[in-house]
């Protein structure tokens, strides 16, 4: 369903059963599960589908190894069920990453990790490979009935400097395990919130869509066209995580606390060194202040991250300066003798973990555990059930947790579960990718490395695309390796509204550090021509990217080729 079509369906008919705000992975998750059962449920979103937290994540799907000094094992469970899960449902965009902890010394951590365990409020400090071992035990434990990857190993301090020469030299000892990472987190938002659509005429969503209310009720702004619509949902679902407080307040819910976000920013850096250095393994260390950083590979340039720091408004978060310069210094007691230029930091973000309320002086101890609450009815305004807390991990779970709470005070039963469900692409997802790239290649007339390509970025529905954009010349784009129809396909088909749509969440360019101002101005010819958009309409949307890019991701375009980073008069 367009757009303009579910606008007309809204406005002839405002009754709903069900509408959820926020269109962020938790929120796609529970609409999806909805709209698998059938119910009549609306998503509403005020930017555009994951573009706040659920687009920073650390691109991990991990049990979350540290939660278990805090004594979450109940989570930790839960969150490598729902990995193992992912990497069956969502193949084209989940897999295994050998993850490697460089080991210090031996007992250090073992009392600290008592009193944290008991509930203590004690900071964090440097763990021994003792602790690091019980961890991974626990985590080999969890796994056993299911085991999709290796157990973990130890390696002695001449191992581990052989095999990664550029570590800090002080290392005694060093530990892999396995976990996972998600290539493009943002895709698989939009790749389940379209089958959602698929499965349900009467599932429906819009982005750039702002919920408030006023003495009538809840009423629904189309920020694209302007309009305001009125609405009459009998429940309402925020799952707006760290906005959930400041979205009760706009809906005229009693303004309870029940977030307490914190804020993790992380640096995408082009150095080939350390790519090098890494070979294929995650790297999860401790910072000397006894905080957890990670850095790998990633879409051929390096990730490395995070801060852990309080926030109290979530649309004013980025990866400030001060946050860089720990991020660098980090990595700098990893792998000491490899400096990072500031010209190869290529991208920067930061988002808001969803965590609940807490006083608690140290941030890590902060359960990460999810849940929801009921706010019952208020003059005009229905029930409101708030998603709390939660990882990027667990958005399945978590979605189908609220899902069955919803059906239970509509008075409706499940019959359709997602555990076993693959997600887009992911279906009939190849065991040989290599023979059905070549098979593709074949039957559309395309390269075997463009084949490869679409299946990384589609999974199997590379196949549909192969076949749309082959029937006409599709001429690459400039200096990238998306073509002219493979953008124009995701403007018709996903839900594009603007260019940062295109750049930053349907496609890798802007993280992966592609961008220039020739690519965007072709992006925009295309798009402006799908939109209908006059010549200062596409002015304005080609300055308030560049404006974007600066600001919250440190990128400033260059110029044409030779020209450095000077910003050229058609990005001015």
């Amino acid at each position: 369903m367009k757009r303009t079509e579910t606008l007309a369906a809204l406005r002839e008919r405002p009754d709903i059963a069900v509408l959820i705000i926020g269109g962020g992975i938790n929120g796609i998750s529970v609409f999806r599960e909805l709209a698998l059962q059938g119910v009549d449920v609306l998503l509403a979103e005020k930017g555009d589908y994951c573009s706040g937290a659920s687009a920073a994540l650390s691109r991990m799907v991990h049990g979350g190894l540290r939660y278990l000094e805090n004594g979450e094992f109940k989570l930790v469970k839960e969150s490598l069920r729902e990995r193992d899960r992912l990497l069956r449902n969502a193949p084209h965009y989940v897999a295994p990453l050998p993850t490697t902890v460089p080991i210090f010394d031996i007992f250090s951590g073992i009392a600290n990790g008592a009193v944290r365990f008991l509930g203590l409020t004690r900071r964090p400090s440097r763990r021994g490979a003792l602790v690091i071992k019980a961890g991974l035990t626990l985590y080999d434990v969890f796994t056993a009935s299911r085991r999709l990857m290796p157990t973990h190993r130890f390696r002695g301090r001449k191992e581990t400097l052989k095999t990664w020469p550029a570590i800090n030299p002080a290392t005694r000892s060093s530990a892999t395990y396995y976990d996972a990472w998600v290539s493009r987190p943002e895709r698989l938002g939009l790749e389940m919130l379209n089958d959602a659509m698929a499965a349900s005429r009467a599932a429906r969503a819009l982005n750039y869509a702002r919920i408030g209310s006023d003495e009538d009720g809840l009423a629904l702004t189309d920020t694209v066209s302007g309009e305001t619509l009125r609405l009459r949902p009998r429940l309402v679902i925020n799952a707006t995580g760290g906005w959930i407080d400041l979205t009760n307040k706009a809906i005229g819910a009693p303004a309870l606390r029940m977030m307490g976000g914190t804020k993790g920013s992380h640096l995408i850096v082009d150095n080939q060194e350390l790519h090098d250095a890494l070979g294929a393994n995650m790297v999860y260390y401790e910072n000397e202040d006894g905080r957890i950083c990670i850095l790998f590979p990633y879409l051929g340039k390096v990730l490395i991250g995070s801060t852990e720091i309080r926030v109290d408004d979530p649309d004013t978060v980025r990866c400030e300066d001060d946050e860089l310069q720990y991020i660098l210094q980090s990595l700098a007691f990893v792998f000491p003798s490899i400096k990072i230029a500031k010209h190869e930091i290529v991208f920067r973000f930061s988002g808001v973990r969803p965590l609940p309320a807490s006083t608690d002086s140290f941030t890590g101890r902060i359960p990460r555990d999810h849940f929801c609450e009921f706010i019952e009815p208020v003059g005009n305004l229905p029930a409101t059930l708030c998603m709390i807390g939660g990882k990027w991990t667990t958005f399945r779970s978590f979605g189908a947790l609220a899902a069955d709470m919803a059906l239970e005070r509509s008075g409706l039963v499940r019959t359709v579960g997602t555990e076993d469900l693959a997600i887009g692409g992911g279906r009939d997802f190849p065991s040989d990718p290599a023979d059905w790239c070549a098979r593709l290649a074949a039957e559309h007339g395309l390269t075997m490395p463009r084949a490869q390509n679409l299946l990384e970025r589609y999974g199997t529905s590379a196949g549909g695309i192969a076949a749309a954009i082959s029937v006409v010349p599709d001429p690459m784009l400039p200096g990238t390796d998306y073509s002219t129809g493979e953008i124009r396909l995701i403007i018709e088909r996903e839900h594009v509204e603007s260019l940062a749509d295109i750049f930053l969440r349907r496609t890798t360019i802007a993280i992966a550090g592609d961008l220039t101002c020739q690519l965007v101005d072709a992006v925009l010819s295309i798009l402006a021509i799908c939109k209908g958009w006059s010549t200062a309409q596409a002015d304005t949307e080609r300055a308030a990217l560049l404006s974007l890019l600066e600001h919250q991701h440190g990128v400033l375009l260059p110029n044409l080729p030779g020209e450095n980073n000077k910003r050229s008069a058609i990005c001015a």
